[in-house]
């Protein structure tokens, strides 16, 4: 969560009232039943912001796949990897890097320096902790276990 506007550029800020624009005018459109009248330009982007949010949501969900996103957005999966063509990444590539961020910060952690290796990997929804760790090592260059440690030691020396 943004506490406050410093380490954003004004170009951010510029981005981020298209997006609030977007969000109003979609709503707006909904309400008045005149969703026809607003720009497909538009409705892309709000679906993709209403996209992004579920994967958030539920990065836990070992089941969460393009699939169950399209299926709840009651849209194709063709359609979904359009939506994320100008990223150039794909859905699936997307839902990985969030969860070895996720994991990568609570190993980090050290209120979490007790909860084990495979234990993260589950609660980001990662299949098993042979896969884990492989995804975690091509992503970072090291193993889940060597991060935590060298993590872990450079909080360590920083309280001292």
């Amino acid at each position: 969560m943004i506490e406050d506007g410093t380490g954003h550029r004004p170009v951010d800020l510029a981005r981020l009232g298209h997006v609030a624009l977007d969000l109003v005018t979609a709503l707006v459109a909904h309400h008045l039943e005149a969703e026809a009248l607003v720009p497909e330009s538009v409705h892309h982007r709000t679906l993709l912001l209403r996209v992004d949010s579920f994967i958030r949501q539920r990065l836990h969900d070992v089941t969460l796949s393009p699939a169950t996103i399209a299926a709840a957005h009651h849209i194709s999966v063709s359609h979904l990897h359009r939506l994320f063509e100008p990223r150039r990444t794909t859905v699936a590539a997307s839902i990985r890097r969030q969860r070895l961020e996720r994991a990568r910060r609570d190993l980090a952690d050290p209120a979490l320096r007790d909860m084990p290796v495979h234990r993260i990997a589950d609660r980001w929804g990662f299949r098993g902790h042979p896969t884990f760790t492989r995804a975690f090592r091509a992503a970072f260059g090291t193993s889940p276990q060597d991060y935590r440690n060298s993590a872990l030691a450079a909080a360590a020396d920083e309280r001292r």
